[in-house]
């Protein structure tokens, strides 16, 4: 039996055998086609295999792609246009934590701008799942890597919030698919608040340029601003423009700074080099983390 190298995406369906997933296989539509865009599913993490199937438990996860997503609508000449080591490369599986402070702030860093994928975007800290790791250990280690925040699992509570089908270039109008992962979105609920949290920042300046808290009416905003959509995005009135964001310098030294909030509800271009913009993915997962306030939001 071959060795397993990397953790890989396998697919299973109506109890059958779990089958590893090719690259240019759309993982949301082997649930539900070619027209829908999300899927419910299961998940687990076996024998270094991410499998997903469409046996529910507890309700199962919301799995979803863009509208616009490559693998969506990549012809079979395109397929095969692929250099081999892409075409070979599988579905990795990735995780990305939500780091919830106390006074519900939450935790968004910019990529560098030398990383090959998705350089200057704005994202939660992860990164890939490695071998014989539970997705929560990657997460907080992923979370220490990149941030130098590390928290033990008894002090945190998580929560698996969703599962995204991320794929680099984001649109085939930029380029044929490079990567192509499902990422696992991880809500961890911290009891110190964003102050305490941002005295231990101590990011790597290789992985993040950047790093800022952001609250539900702020992440409410960035949500609106749907990637693949044209209209405008309408900022409150009540909403300050700008936000508070600590920089870090290419030694790693912190430098308080401000953002323009506009800068954040930037959208996916179709077309030329990528842009400052939240993730797609990100805005996903930022729209399953405001669904978890809502209880709150509605006794208050």
């Amino acid at each position: 039996m071959e060795k397993v190298r990397k953790i890989l995406v396998h697919l299973s369906r109506e109890n059958a055998a779990p089958q590893c997933a090719r690259f240019v296989q759309s993982i949301t539509g082997h649930f539900v086609g070619s027209v829908e865009d999300q899927a419910t599913v299961s998940c687990s993490l076996e024998n270094n295999r991410f499998i997903l199937c469409d046996r529910l438990c507890d309700g199962g996860v919301p799995l979803k792609r863009a509208s616009f997503c490559p693998i969506k609508y990549l012809s079979h000449s395109e397929a095969d246009s692929l250099p081999p080591d892409t075409l070979n490369r599988g579905v990795d599986v990735g995780v990305a934590v939500l780091l919830q402070s106390a006074n519900q702030r939450l935790l968004l860093t910019r990529r560098a701008s030398s990383l090959r994928i998705f350089p200057n975007v704005w994202v939660p800290p992860g990164g890939h799942v490695e071998l014989d790791e539970k997705l929560l250990d990657a997460g907080l280690r992923e979370l220490k890597e990149e941030t130098g925040l590390k928290l033990s699992p008894d002090e945190i509570s998580s929560q698996l919030l969703g599962l995204w089908e991320s794929v680099y270039p984001p649109m085939l109008s930029v380029g044929l698919p490079k990567r192509h992962h499902v990422v696992t979105y991880i809500l961890l609920k911290s009891c110190q608040s964003h102050l305490q949290l941002q005295a231990c920042l101590r990011p790597d300046p290789a992985e993040v340029s950047a790093c800022v808290w952001v609250d539900a009416g702020l992440v409410n905003v960035v949500v609106s601003a749907v990637d693949g959509e044209k209209d405008s995005v309408q900022i409150p009135s009540d909403l300050p423009q700008t936000i508070s964001v600590t920089e870090v310098s290419p030694h790693g030294e912190l430098i308080e700074t401000s953002l323009p909030v506009s800068v954040l509800c930037n959208r996916a271009p179709d077309h030329g080099e990528d842009i400052e913009r939240v993730s797609t993915g990100t805005k996903f997962a930022l729209e399953l983390w405001l669904k978890t306030l809502e209880p709150h939001t509605e006794m208050g």
